[in-house]
């Protein structure tokens, strides 16, 4: 085990715990709603609380498990898809969120000071327990996630931009852009498709600020490794900037998309969106396509690479992947051996 796996399942272990917190204040919100004893948020029944607490209960939970198969043997044994995509995801939400968290506590009268979502308002400690499972959560996978990629996945992440194929820019990468510039004209104040500009406020410009940076960040890297250059570029910082960009554009928009089409189709009182629904809905839908395509030229781009082909041991086929015995890099390979699978 080198520095950096160990250094990984510390981080793993991290964002686990760092997520019990959370998951013990919902579960709380939902006993004490249960039995009369806690508030429940404002415009909710007690069916529509317990069930928007308990679904967040189940994804504090998936958390945990996502976090600790990052580390455990096991988690190199289930399959591949649903680890990649729940990761993908959840790095999307929690990463990408990082410097906002730190952006909005340092804004006077910052998230830390008041609740949102139709929460109750929160009590000093209780709002700090969750922004710490969030922070914490969010480091942790940042740290943990390219260390299990790499185990299994290391065909993904090796050599520089000059051993992939060059082609022309994707699509997805021109539609994030697009959808990037956008959410930029809007974090800089622009009035284009706002219907509500006194609704606006300086966390959701500065939200929406860096949902714009994401999304520009993740198309430059998807257009840099498609076109292959500067060559002498590695791979790994590259597609982890792509992986960690595509992740927010989808997870976020995706998130955001139902709460426009909800507000669209009920129209509830006292939930107005500054920016148009349909430009807002739009941008959102074509943020979730763009992530989604860039996650497949991502996995694609690997697969091509040519200097970084899988090698499966006997041992990685119940894993459905590789582990770090199960793969030479290409320039450590004997001559004219191991002409492997892309």
């Amino acid at each position: 085990m080198d520095r950096w796996d160990r250094v990984g399942r510390w981080a793993a272990y991290g964002a686990a715990s760092a997520l019990v917190p959370y998951l013990l204040v919902k579960v709380v919100w939902v006993v004490g709603a249960l039995l009369g004893v806690l508030p429940i948020g404002a415009g909710f029944g007690l069916g529509g609380w317990v069930l928007l607490n308990g679904v967040t209960v189940g994804m504090a939970a998936l958390g945990i498990g996502l976090a600790l198969a990052l580390v455990r043997p096991w988690g190199l044994r289930l399959p591949g898809r649903p680890v990649a995509f729940c990761g993908w995801t959840g790095a999307g939400f929690l990463v990408s969120v990082l410097p906002y968290a730190v952006g909005a506590a340092l804004l006077p009268g910052g998230a830390g000071d008041q609740a949102g979502g139709g929460e109750p308002v929160l009590p000093g400690w209780e709002a700090a327990l969750i922004q710490y499972s969030f922070v914490g959560t969010g480091i942790g996978l940042a740290v943990a996630l390219p260390g299990y990629a790499r185990r299994r996945w290391p065909e993904l992440f090796a050599g520089r931009l000059r051993d992939g194929r060059r082609g022309p820019v994707p699509w997805p990468a021109v539609l994030g852009a697009l959808v990037g510039g956008v959410w930029l004209y809007w974090a800089l104040g622009g009035a284009w498709g706002i219907d509500r500009p006194a609704l606006r406020t300086v966390e959701g410009g500065l939200l929406t600020g860096l949902s714009a940076l994401w999304a520009l960040a993740a198309s430059a890297a998807v257009g840099v490794l498609a076109r292959a250059r500067p060559a002498r570029w590695r791979r790994w910082p590259v597609c982890g900037i792509g992986w960690l960009g595509s992740g927010s554009m989808f997870a976020w928009s995706g998130w955001k998309l139902v709460g426009v089409v909800a507000v669209a189709l009920v129209r509830p009182a006292g939930v107005p969106l500054p920016e148009n629904l349909v430009a807002a809905g739009a941008l959102h839908l074509a943020a979730v396509v763009a992530g989604g395509g860039m996650a497949r030229r991502l996995a694609g781009a690997g697969r091509r690479g040519g200097r970084a082909p899988v090698v499966r041991g006997r041992g990685d086929a119940d894993a459905g992947g590789v582990g770090p015995a199960a793969w030479v890099p290409p320039e450590g390979r004997p001559q004219g051996q191991g002409q492997g699978r892309g």
